[in-house]
């Protein structure tokens, strides 16, 4: 069935099943189908449409752009990078007369100031706002969810490991991958605790994640959020 809503196009599908209520899934092709309990009339499912569009056309493009794959970034002008779990364009300034290269978050944009007008300078900068955002970031959720826990972590560090996400040691040495500042807070939050669960047990058993649950209830949903997402966390 197509759509028009808002001046947009929809296409999806409906499949009629044995169920009480509603529901859209969106694949990993980005199509769009609304399970419906047989006999829903068409205006019920146009009705649910309208009401998710703005979800279902974000869902749907997010699946397209993760099919397409990593694009080359651009270091110049305009160019989109994630910050908090949000896009954000940089602009590039040129200082001849500054120490360091280093970029600025002011508000709707990243902006990064070089001596040099050179491309690895300025993702040399970016890299380096990120581990500097990472450290303070992971910090913050450690002290905030140290509570939760009878020990505290030996160390802490920001690393360029790209295999994990974090990982802890059994001498609860905790580190942390400096993309992490690309997530948004609760996920950052939630591989904070994920590690700092494994101080209490090592290994990935139901007593593991049982504690997880205990502290982020929603964990699926920010853990979710990495495997979708994290093919864009790049520099």
């Amino acid at each position: 069935m197509i759509h028009n809503y808002l001046g947009q196009t929809m296409s999806f599908e409906i499949v009629y099943k044995k169920r009480e209520s509603l529901g859209i899934t969106i694949d990993v092709y980005g199509n769009v189908e609304v399970q419906a309990p047989k006999g829903t009339t068409d205006e019920r499912v146009l009705q649910l449409i309208e009401e998710k569009w703005d979800w279902i056309q974000q869902k749907s493009k997010e699946m397209k752009d993760r099919l397409l794959g990593q694009k080359v970034k651009i270091y110049d002008h305009g160019e989109m990078f994630l910050y908090l779990g949000k896009e954000y364009p940089i602009k590039v300034t040129q200082d001849i007369n500054i120490l360091q290269d280093y970029v600025v978050f002011e508000g709707d944009m990243l902006k990064i100031y070089v001596k040099q007008l050179e491309e690895a300078k300025i993702k040399q900068a970016l890299k380096r706002f990120y581990y500097q955002e990472c450290k303070q970031l992971v910090e913050r959720s450690i002290r905030f969810y140290q509570k939760n826990f009878k020990t505290k972590p030996r160390s802490m560090r920001i690393s360029d490991n790209n295999s994990n996400w974090g990982t802890c040691d059994s001498r609860q040495q905790l580190t942390f991958n400096w993309k992490l500042a690309m997530a948004p807070q609760q996920v950052i939050d939630y591989v904070v605790v994920h590690e700092m669960c494994h101080m209490v047990h090592l290994n990935h058993d139901r007593s593991f994640w049982r504690l997880v649950g205990k502290i982020l209830p929603d964990y699926e949903e920010r853990e979710n959020w990495l495997a979708l997402s994290s093919w864009k966390m790049t520099v």
